[in-house]
This record gives C-alpha cells, sequence and structure tokens, in this order.
C-alpha cells in the first residue's frame, strides 16, 4: 500500500490518500478527509486502472472527476491522488513534492 498525506493549503483541510494493488491490474483509492468535496471524488475513482496516471489531463479518471466535484481548480489534491496510484503501480518511486511560497518576494 502507498500513503499520500496532502496540506492543501488555505482551505485548511488534509488528505491521506491510499493506494492499494488488487487483482488485474487495478488500484484501490481511498481518501480520509474532512472535505465533503474530495470525498464525493471517491465515487468516481475508489478503483481504478494501473494506467490511470499516464493518460492526458482531458481523459483522465481523476481529473475528471475533480472537475466535477472541486470548486477550486488550484486544489492539489488530484495531484497527490496520481502521484500515490503511480508509485503503488510501479510506475514512479517515492518523492516528496512541495509547492513553496517565497515571503521574501518584495514585488508584489
Amino acid at each position: 500500500m502507498t500513503t499520500v498525506i496532502v496540506n492543501a493549503g488555505s482551505c485548511g483541510f488534509s488528505v491521506t490518500i491510499r493506494a492499494e494493488k488488487g487483482a488485474g491490474g487495478k488500484i484501490a483509492v481511498s481518501l480520509d478527509t474532512g472535505c465533503e468535496m474530495v470525498k464525493k471524488m471517491l465515487e468516481d475513482i475508489a478503483i481504478l486502472d494501473r494506467s490511470a496516471p499516464l493518460s492526458g489531463f482531458l481523459s483522465n479518471p481523476v481529473h475528471r472527476s475533480a472537475s466535477k466535484h472541486l470548486r477550486h481548480v488550484a486544489c492539489i489534491v488530484p495531484s497527490g491522488i496520481l502521484k500515490a496510484i503511480e508509485v503503488e503501480a510501479g510506475l514512479n518511486v517515492a518523492k516528496d513534492v512541495s509547492i513553496t511560497f517565497d515571503q521574501n518576494d518584495n514585488s508584489k
């Protein structure tokens, strides 16, 4: 099982994403969060093919679900879900990612 924890930012929600290999190249996804919008994504993505992270943005099942259920297009949770799936499927290595705002940037 691969577990990813996403701290989504200013909304204050965190999401624990679990991806687990199943039979026939399928990956079971679970999402533990207080965000009702993210919880609704499970209706569409509870079981996905291991190749889901390799599909394009417009045809990707995680991005399609996000466009249906999430109001905030910049939410990073879909990327976390795809990262968990690709690591569990053996398509990538587990490596932390980050988005960091430069607090010293005075150009604003």
